[in-house]
Parts: C-alpha cells; structure tokens; sequence
C-alpha cells in the first residue's frame, strides 16, 4: 500500500473532522470548527499534514508551535490503514516541518485512558511526562 503526505489544506477539512470523529481517542470540540482549524492552519503554515492514498484522506494531524515548543494534535489514521507507517510518517513530517523552523522540542497530548494512543508515542520513542499535569480554562 502506498501513500503520500502532504500539507493539511484546508480543503481537507471535512474529510479530517470525518476521519477524527471515528477514531478513538481524539476528543472533539467547538475547538475544532471549520472556522477554528482554518485559523489555526493560518497561524502555523505548512505544518499539519495529511495522509493520502488512492485519492482518498487516509491520515491527518494537526501541527503547530508558539515559537518555543511545537504540539501535534489529532494524529489519527483511519482504521482499515493501519499498521503501515502512515501514523509514524506523519509524525515524523511534522516534526522536521517543526524543526525546520526552528523549534526543538514538541509535545502531545494523550487522554489518560487512550492506551492505543500511548502506546503508539511509547513506540516511537516519545517520552512520557508523568511530572505534568495540564490545567484547562475557558476563555470566556
């Protein structure tokens, strides 16, 4: 099976949000709009990629930093593609766009009961941070 990655456009936005909302493990939001991701992608240029195979969006990962440390959000490949690199690809694609800025440093976020997901970073080498805690608040 052969796929390309390519930059998230924002042209992929209703086949990703799809993509998202069947995976397990990726937590949704108003955070997550058309209008939201649209900015987000405007803010960080080139970053988030995409998988594609046969025409068809396989994978997608929202990529972004502060000018400090980078932060992948919503890694997910669709279930039947799986297990061929397409996860580990697209998160090595990020994280040279990442360095190719300059940055050094990235992070995820993994939901605590997401064991997949953990144990996919935990495979790629990505380092646990059990001294951490995040804090959220609303804006408003």
């Amino acid at each position: 099976m052969s796929f390309q990655i390519r930059s998230f456009l924002l042209s992929d936005y209703d086949e990703a949000y799809q993509l998202w909302a069947r995976c397990e493990g990726i937590g949704l939001s108003s955070a997550d709009s058309l209008e939201a991701i649209s900015a987000f992608l405007d803010r960080n240029p080139g970053l988030s990629r995409v998988a594609i195979s046969q025409s068809r969006l396989v994978g997608a990962v929202l990529c972004g930093q502060d000018g400090r440390r980078g932060y992948i959000h919503h890694l997910a490949v669709d279930q039947a593609y799986r297990k061929q690199g397409i996860g580990r690809a697209l998160a090595e694609s990020c994280l040279q766009a990442l360095h190719e800025n300059g940055i050094q440093k990235c992070h995820i976020f993994v939901y605590q009961d997401n064991e997949p997901g953990k144990d996919f970073w935990k495979n790629g080498n990505w380092i646990p941070r059990d001294e951490l805690l995040v804090f959220s608040k609303d804006t408003n």
